[in-house]
């Protein structure tokens, strides 16, 4: 593979113990990060690549996607879902379990990563089955998915009912020092549930879910943790009260992570009035309070990362009444713009604090370092960002093979503008972008 030099862009890496920040010269050689520095020498077959006024961050990494695949390639697959994330300047994901069959066994986590190495796109690890067949019952074979590349486990979107089960799934993944990813969502408090409870749901006659629903399995799953001693990572944070949970679990030394969504930041519950199928979610959209809370968690540091939960669905499926319609947004092609724009853009974060919880923190969290930084002999996992990039999206063009996106239409600024994965670069965005670009 020929060296690349990456031309005078910002570089910033949180990851760097002197939290880089400084315009310079990134090199790549044989895949990996090789050299750091300015003016870093270039022969006549290096390839140089110009990032002068873009940003040069350690590859984003979105530690929670679904990728259908397999049992329902018509809504994505491995390969579509890879590919989105490199439109979308991820260079890392991780793939829930809730696949048709599920991932509860070494064959069929080896399956993922042989179908991910075969796209070659984005990094796909997967994350195994706490139970098996998702069904909260008996253990996973956690051993023989973390022997087979299983970075965490989760039951994806069914929580773990039996507390029991749940403390042995804890206890076994201390020992293969994995984290519990869990859904909290108490499925008797939310029944046939399909938005948040108030006012709001009381008004349209909807059936909803009360944040109490959310709040009582955190607290459980974070006293199992500390009563085990292992890792847990809280997916999905959507209310205030979930948030505090963690606050003050984190300042008694729990060692609980947890992330958000970008749905759950900047939708809230209005927007259900529309009934439109794609702002659907579970858990559902809260209130503007419950959003304020979470970035505040953003913030302090009570929430550890930003994911998109992307969950595509068949247009068929996401066109059935509200009421009936399967739960998800698909968001690899929209989140970093969107967080750029409602964020970084409005000063509410720094392009350091984004990077962190987008790519350091994901990759600590899961096991993936030296991913999440841009030290000398990592992967040369990078994504290059231009900030000022405006663009509207425009769900036809996604990569993706869904459409379930309550974005479309929306004017967002700054993209990535190439997305290198082990030292291959990906240009982003349409042809006109990329000629744009060039």
């Amino acid at each position: 593979m020929k060296r690349t030099v990456i031309r005078g862009g910002r570089v910033i890496d949180p990851g760097n113990e002197n939290e880089l920040d400084q315009v310079m010269d990134v090199a790549i050689q044989d895949g990996c990060i090789a050299e750091l520095g300015e003016d870093l020498a270039a022969d006549n077959e290096t390839v140089i690549l110009d990032a002068a006024g873009l940003i040069v961050a350690p590859g984003l990494i979105d530690m929670h996607v679904h990728l259908r695949e397999p049992g329902n390639e018509d809504e994505e697959t491995i390969s579509s879902g890879a590919a989105a994330a490199v439109q979308g300047g991820f260079t890392t994901v991780v793939a829930m379990p809730n696949t048709e069959p599920p991932v509860d066994n070494e064959a069929s986590a080896a399956f993922v990563l042989l179908q991910a190495q075969k796209a070659g796109q984005a990094n796909v690890f997967p994350a195994g089955a706490i139970t098996m067949g998702l069904e909260g019952k008996r253990l996973s074979e956690m051993g023989q998915l973390a022997r087979a590349g299983a970075v965490g486990f989760s039951d994806a979107n069914h929580t773990v009912v039996d507390s029991a089960v749940l403390r042995s799934a804890f206890e076994y993944a201390k020992m293969l020092d994995r984290p519990i990813m869990t859904h909290p969502e108490d499925v008797f408090l939310c029944r046939d549930g399909v938005m948040n409870e108030g006012g709001v749901s009381v008004e349209l006659g909807l059936p909803a879910i009360p944040e109490a629903a959310e709040e009582i399995c955190v607290w459980r799953d974070v006293r199992l943790a500390e009563m085990t001693g292992s890792r847990l990572h809280v997916q999905q944070i959507s209310t205030a009260g979930a948030v505090e949970i963690i606050r003050r679990a984190k300042a008694r030394g729990a060692n609980v992570t947890a992330e958000v969504c970008t749905h759950h930041l900047f939708l809230t519950e209005q927007e259900v009035r529309s009934f439109d199928a794609n702002v659907k979610v579970s858990p559902p959209l809260r209130t503007q309070a419950d959003c304020d809370a979470l970035l505040d968690g953003l913030l302090d540091g009570a929430i550890d990362a930003i994911t998109d939960g992307h969950a595509p669905h068949a247009p068929a499926k996401k066109a059935l009444e509200f009421l009936y319609a399967p739960p998800g947004i698909i968001g690899l092609e929209t989140t970093l713009g969107l967080c750029l724009t409602k964020l970084v853009h409005t000063g509410r974060m720094t392009l350091n604090q984004l990077i962190r919880l987008m790519s350091t923190n994901p990759a600590r969290i899961m096991g993936l370092a030296p991913r999440g930084s841009l030290q000398i002999g990592a992967p040369a996992d990078i994504t290059i960002i231009d900030p000022d990039r405006e663009w509207t999206v425009d769900v036809k063009r996604f990569v993706s093979k869904s459409r379930n996106c309550p974005y479309h239409g929306w004017a967002l600024k700054g993209r990535a503008a190439y997305t290198i994965v082990g030292g291959r670069v990906f240009a982003v965005g349409t042809e006109e972008d990329r000629n744009q670009q060039e």
